[in-house]
């Protein structure tokens, strides 16, 4: 639990200044929360965090940047400054680029139009949960995560097991058939039934709940 008067750190990595400002400035509104710098890209970040004596909390990482992008900020965070949770930002919610950022140690992800009390609640649940993904992820998935009453969920068969790791990499569903020598059909069960037993909404939804269970490792 935070200390009275004590808060959150957070650090933002975007190319786009004027974005990054206002940002900023509507994080330091935030009760909880204190934006410690602003860095244009992974080799800046790099170099601040080379100088700062403390690592921020949480990283709002851009995923489009110059020099260094998110992608490879994201897998060099990880191996360097494990404990930074990375929330990645975007303005377009395509699933193929937030598989890519969530295999590169990403712990959530936003659009940049955000609501700001969404981008609050947000910064809080990747702080007292671990992850976050708006919309991605549904209540009851969350509710779940934090539960021990999912033993008839978590007894997996070796099948459902191997479709897991697979639909949480960037393969395509067809690419996974193949390699499972399964046909498309038989993997579009597997992904419906896993889904409705899990109570997810897509392949992001899938990812968190099997990294938050240990299923597959980065």
């Amino acid at each position: 639990m935070m200390s009275k008067g004590k808060k959150h750190t957070v650090a933002i990595v975007d190319d786009h200044s004027l974005f990054a400002g206002s940002l900023e400035k509507l994080i330091n509104t935030f009760p909880d929360f204190e934006v410690l710098f602003h860095a244009k890209n992974g080799q800046e970040l790099q170099n601040i965090l080379a100088e700062k004596n403390a690592d921020p909390e949480i990283i709002l990482l851009d995923i489009n940047m110059p020099v260094m992008n998110g992608f490879e900020t994201a897998e060099w965070l990880s191996e360097n400054h494990s404990r930074i949770k990375i929330m990645a930002l975007s303005m377009e919610d395509d699933e193929h680029i937030i598989l890519k950022m969530l295999r590169r140690g990403a712990r959530g992800y936003l659009l940049k139009d955000i609501h700001p009390e969404i981008l609050n609640t947000a910064l809080h649940e990747l702080i007292d949960k671990g992850y976050y993904h708006s919309e991605k992820v549904s209540e009851t998935l969350l509710n779940s995560l934090s539960s021990d009453e999912e033993g008839i969920l978590l007894n997996f068969k070796e099948n459902e097991l191997t479709f897991i790791e697979l639909a949480c990499s960037e393969m395509t569903y067809k690419e996974i058939a193949e390699i499972m020598k399964l046909s498309p059909k038989t993997i579009d069960g597997y992904r419906q039934d896993l889904f409705k037993r899990l109570k997810l909404k897509n392949r992001v939804g899938l990812v968190i709940f099997a990294l938050k269970k240990n299923l597959i490792k980065l």
